[in-house]
């Protein structure tokens, strides 16, 4: 073999060697990266509020809260699931999640609420985002409104949400975005929480929206829309 070949086999098993050396230096470090964004990445808890026999709020028609709250939940999960967001369903049918064996509507209800705060709370990372429909005695109310818990981040995200239902859907919704007060479910989650409520059901006029489908997508869109971009941006603080 002349000399020229016996260098140019020499150069290419040395620069084998290197490659084969930083693969398997290379190979721990991204095994370990993959995990920690596999367990850092967060789960977006979606809860449908009320369901099966606790049908929530109804209107003066007969329109009932519990229906509405899947409708924009299912449109939520869609919206997040294609920005690339992983989700968790608490429930995804007219059912209640009381543990089997209950009696009495008041203990199904509690049941009911300490299964949504276990489920939510064994998702990894999780972020809640519990959906509801608002009712007052007054039928002059109107317009969305976010409340938040009080763990790390919930307000700062409500307050993100607020903004976005006011930019995106209705510029006259005033509303600021509020501390929940006496909600189970939000007092006893243990990660970042928020409750919106999508409008008032006791409002003639925006019970009609609520029911539709172009204004649950811009709703449903304002509200994913703000939570992808707050997750993107909690995302670059744990990258700093």
């Amino acid at each position: 073999m002349g000399m020229k070949k016996q260098s140019a086999l020499l150069l290419a098993l040395c620069l084998f060697a290197l490659v084969l050396a930083m693969c398997l230096y290379s190979a721990p470090r991204l095994a370990q990266e993959a995990t920690a964004y596999a367990q850092a990445a967060p789960v977006v808890v979606i809860d449908a509020g009320h369901g099966g026999e606790d049908g929530g709020a109804s209107s003066p028609d007969g329109v009932l809260e519990s229906g509405l709250n899947l409708q924009f939940a299912l449109r939520m999960r869609d919206l997040l699931q294609f920005a690339g967001v992983e989700t968790m369903m608490l429930r995804e049918t007219d059912t209640a999640l009381y543990t089997d064996g209950c009696s009495g509507i008041a203990e199904k209800k509690v049941s009911d609420l300490k299964n949504r705060v276990l489920r939510t709370n064994q998702a990894p990372n999780a972020v809640l985002l519990s959906v509801h429909q608002n009712f007052f005695t007054e039928a002059k109310y109107r317009g969305a409104q976010v409340f938040y818990a009080k763990t790390d981040g919930s307000r700062e995200l409500a307050e993100a949400m607020q903004a976005a239902l006011r930019t995106g859907v209705d510029p006259d919704n005033h509303r600021q975005a509020k501390p929940s007060q006496g909600v189970y479910l939000m007092e006893h989650v243990n990660g970042t929480a928020v409750l919106v409520e999508c409008g008032f059901l006791s409002n003639a006029a925006e019970t009609a929206l609520l029911q539709d489908e172009g204004y649950q997508q811009r709703l449903s869109a304002a509200v994913c829309g703000a939570l992808t971009e707050w997750l993107e941006g909690r995302g670059t603080e744990d990258e700093v």
